[in-house]
């Protein structure tokens, strides 16, 4: 992918990325447990870094609507929940196993939506190019950060959904 600063560019590419390991996870020729870990490592990353460094700038433009930028943080928990799900199966593949990958699958595809149509084209109509850089710069900056540190390790996503 294009080597982009645009802090909307970037979690677009992020959501087809995770499309992406979508499409691995549910493919028996796949490594589908690898898929997992690295979209678990993903999804927590991206999410914390939305909410740590982006959702908070957004909230502070009129024609972004925080009501939006409340629901995004909403669905993320959503999302974390039904990872949270999937990584306590026991056998990758079972029965079990498919089931809790298309409850993730629906939760994580039904915010990304949402959150292109809404959050994302209110930044990319109300939000300067220079200062969605200076928020792209910031999110990659703090997505690296989760991902070195192991976010989506099932204990800390644990902890993160807080049971």
């Amino acid at each position: 992918m294009a080597q982009t600063r645009d802090v909307v560019e970037l979690i677009l590419q992020d959501h087809r990325k995770m499309e992406d390991l979508f499409r691995l996870m549910r493919s028996v020729e796949a490594d589908r447990a690898a898929a997992l870990r690295e979209f678990s490592d993903l999804l927590i990353a991206h999410a914390l870094a939305e909410e740590a460094k982006v959702y908070p700038a957004l909230r502070r433009y009129k024609k972004i609507d925080d009501d939006e930028v409340e629901h995004g943080e909403e669905e993320h928990e959503e999302g974390n929940k039904a990872l949270l799900e999937l990584l306590e199966v026991d056998e990758v593949g079972s029965e079990e196993w498919d089931e809790k990958l298309e409850g993730l699958v629906q939760a994580v595809t039904h915010h990304a939506d949402e959150e292109e149509r809404t959050i994302l084209n209110g930044a990319r109509e109300n939000v300067a190019m220079e200062r969605r850089e200076e928020l792209g710069e910031a999110f990659v900056e703090e997505r690296e950060r989760h991902l070195k540190a192991d976010c989506g390790a099932v204990d800390n996503v644990r902890r993160i959904v807080g049971s």
